[in-house]
């Protein structure tokens, strides 16, 4: 069976009506006649560090167009009107998107809209991680960057690439094979710096809490997620007088997790008759295992699968935290439910073949389980909001003495509780439409780029008295989307 995207009820006619244009709006802006302050900061000399949101990620990858308006570089472009000097990007080779590790694809391309759901573009990737532009660059974020890798040496390396231990954005873009992230920008000497602390928690939900491509992610205890930022931001503001810290989004309220509802597999009568023997088995399972003292009775009935129907039917999903039965030929499913948070990337997969193309292998979601990696169950959900509200705590903190702090996660939970007014643009939750949220579900537009930069320039403003947000940026001018084959 072939898996619809019901999750999205929009007409393909209303997307195209968005802008497409991804000329760099930057022309458009300052009024060359405008006197653009810098108050008590200095901007001569700007780097910014981060992760995938600061890189210029959008749409599931880096590609040109999207890096071109990544929110630090729309900033320096209204610094330089208040003595900022130029600001240098890690730029990849195409719109096209991904990255390959000696000529096999390590990162896919990016995504756009087909009309019923995100698809991957056209085009073959052609931006090399060994085919090394060195830096330093002025924008030092690479994508999917956990805090850890800003002080590790090794993470720009060849050698950790080949060992699987290297960012291969950074690998491409690092001034050295043994430097560091927070040492390539220490070596520019910057006079103001932006940080967002890292993809910890983006990348930890993203996987279904079960780990990143990168190795695993540690988020608390005393050589996790915040004992790197803390040395991130102690090397910085050694000598960096001015920079903005940022708190962290919540990436379980985003549309990455609330896209695909959990009931999102559509049967016809014949596919749902053919499943119904395999629910009879499974819950003919439950009994026997609950009777010979196995399985509590509360867990068998929030096993057992629910008969099929023509319509929508739950995803079946792989629960861990369930009795492990699978020795005994029972494996750990379950149907999903209201309280499960199903990721947008698994609507890529879902209704596919097991192994790909044949279909007695097994449907995922349908006669085959969910992986972990697509699925955040509620105590998933419970552990990463608690400990991103700690760490949160932890950041407003540990900003130093003559920085500011910048509430990022304020203004992403705005967006998708109550939706933001800026420019005469609605930006809310919504996916496709809602103009902040790119095709992943959790990175923005370029819109919601120059959103981002629009509300940092206004805290630097009321922090150090310059006025960059009377520059006329208008984030009206940031595409929503990028076509296919740009």
């Amino acid at each position: 069976m072939k898996f619809k995207y019901i999750f999205l009820s929009v007409l393909f006619l209303g997307l195209m009506a968005c802008e497409t244009d991804v000329e760099n709006p930057g022309a458009n802006y300052p009024d060359a006649y405008l006197d653009i302050d810098s108050g008590d900061a200095d901007f001569s000399t700007y780097v910014s560090m981060g992760e995938s949101i600061t890189a210029g990620v959008s749409d599931n990858s880096l590609f040109a167009a999207a890096q071109m308006n990544s929110y630090p570089n729309i900033m320096a472009g209204v610094m330089s009107m208040a003595g900022g000097g130029d600001f240098t990007q890690p730029y990849v080779s195409d719109n096209v998107g991904g990255i390959n590790v000696g000529g096999q694809q390590f990162w896919g391309p990016r995504l756009f809209f087909n009309g019923a759901g995100p698809a991957f573009v056209s085009g073959s990737i052609t931006t090399e991680a060994t085919n090394v532009v060195p830096g330093p660059y002025s924008n030092m974020a690479m994508p999917y960057a956990i805090a850890g890798s800003f002080v590790v040496p090794g993470v720009g390396s060849m050698e950790g690439l080949m060992a699987g231990q290297a960012n291969p954005w950074y690998v491409r873009a690092a001034s050295s094979n043994n430097a560091t992230m927070v040492g390539d920008a220490m070596m520019q000497q910057p006079t103001f710096v932006t940080l967002v602390p890292g993809n910890d928690f983006a990348s930890y939900a993203q996987f279904g809490a079960s780990g990143f491509p990168f190795g695993t992610v540690e988020l608390d205890g005393p050589t996790g997620m915040l004992a790197a930022v803390v040395g991130t931001i102690q090397a910085l503001s050694s000598t960096v007088p001015n920079g903005v810290i940022t708190t962290l989004p919540d990436p379980t309220t985003t549309p990455d997790w609330n896209s695909v509802t959990y009931d999102a597999i559509p049967l016809d009568q014949a596919t749902a008759d053919q499943l119904n023997g395999l629910v009879q088995a499974y819950n003919g399972g439950l009994i026997f295992f609950q009777s010979i003292g196995a399985m509590s009775a509360e867990e068998v009935a929030l096993r057992t699968l629910a008969t099929r129907s023509p319509g929508a039917n739950p995803i079946l999903i792989a629960d861990e935290t369930l009795t492990d039965l699978s020795g005994a030929g029972l494996p750990t499913w379950r149907d999903a439910n209201a309280n499960d948070k199903i990721s947008l990337q698994a609507s890529t997969f879902l209704g596919q073949p097991v192994d790909g193309v044949d279909p007695n292998s097994g449907i995922w979601g349908v006669s085959a389980g969910l992986p972990d990696f697509g699925v955040l169950l509620p105590s998933e959900v419970e552990e990463i909001q608690t400990k991103l509200a700690a760490a949160n705590a932890a950041l407003a903190g540990s900003v130093p003495s003559g920085w500011a702090l910048f509430d990022l996660a304020a203004l992403y939970n705005d967006v998708v509780t109550t939706g933001v007014m800026e420019d005469s643009f609605n930006m809310t939750g919504d996916l496709v439409f809602g103009g902040f949220f790119s095709l992943d579900g959790y990175n923005p537009t370029s819109r919601g780029s120059a959103l981002i930069a629009k509300r940092m320039m206004e805290a630097i403003d009321a922090t150090w008295g310059s006025n960059l947000s009377d520059s006329g940026l208008d984030i009206g001018q940031y595409p929503t989307n990028y076509p296919d084959g740009l």
